[in-house]
């Protein structure tokens, strides 16, 4: 379903929130003709509250069983219909949401702001349960690798990574013809706790799955499967065959969204196709 809301109507008003999301019963954030998504959810609330039945756009869509923590979106309102203060409509649009999606946060927003096109960067994390025994909690936002992982050589390969390349080879096919496949991956970080593995991937930008193509390459350099001075051949060969697997959608969240100051990079995120997953 196209999206709307690039310019703000006359007499309209424009409000930003933060939407957090468990992704295991959704086929992503994005509408589906024919499944059921988080866009959908949010916006059937919204109808509830809001004779308009304001179309949402949010800043990224997200693939089948990705999670949240902020994913912002944006929707425009008749002045009209708004008599309630801001802080309010998390409680209001909450009560018709089912649990495995919270509005956490919800504010006015300038004229100007877009969810998508405003955007500087986006921070992904996945969770890599690292134990024979997955915890029973964490199955649904995590992924579970039973064999020892090498955390030293995930690392150095980790940091082959930051910097302008192109990713291609860790991306893969959208449906349609991109522009352009160069990121700014300004951060790509493993981190332990216990048997908890936490990759930390922020940029300007993302390829359609190219965190799980990161995340799925970096447990293979920890099986010992890859080398970590492989990883720069592999971004140079461009070819998505060379780099390692992709990792299951469920440990993988949409973890944050930077707006305004200076640009964190030249290139704003909302310049990248952005079907992450």
């Amino acid at each position: 379903m196209k999206e709307s809301g690039e310019i703000l109507a006359a007499g309209h008003v424009r409000l930003r929130v933060t939407v957090a999301f468990d992704g295991t019963n959704y086929f992503g954030w994005q509408w589906q003709p024919a499944d059921i998504s988080v866009q959908q959810k949010v916006e059937e609330a919204l109808a509830r509250i809001f004779p308009s039945q304001p179309r949402v756009n949010g800043c990224s869509r997200t693939d089948t069983g990705v999670h949240a923590q902020a994913l912002v979106a944006h929707f425009d309102v008749p002045r009209a219909e708004f008599r309630m203060p801001a802080r309010k409509l998390v409680l209001a649009v909450n009560a018709h949401l089912p649990e495995d999606i919270r509005i956490t946060a919800a504010a006015r927003a300038g004229k100007d702001f877009h969810a998508r096109f405003s955007a500087r960067g986006k921070q992904y994390r996945y969770f890599v349960w690292n134990h024979s025994a997955h915890s029973p909690l964490l199955r649904h936002q995590s992924w579970q690798v039973p064999r020892p992982l090498d955390l030293k050589a995930m690392r150095a390969a980790a940091a082959q990574l930051v910097g302008r390349h192109d990713f291609l080879a860790f991306s893969a096919t959208p449906g349609y013809e991109r522009r352009h496949t160069v990121r700014h991956l300004r951060r790509c970080e493993v981190k332990r706790n216990g048997p908890l593995i936490t990759v930390i991937l922020e940029a300007d930008g993302f390829l359609y799955k190219m965190c799980r193509g990161i995340v799925g390459t970096l447990v293979q350099v920890g099986l010992g499967r890859f080398r970590a001075d492989q990883l720069l051949p592999m971004l140079e060969s461009r070819d998505r065959c060379l780099a390692g697997m992709t990792a299951p959608a469920q440990g993988l969240v949409l973890w944050k969204v930077f707006y305004g100051g200076p640009a964190r990079d030249s290139q704003p995120a909302a310049e990248a196709e952005e079907l992450n997953g």
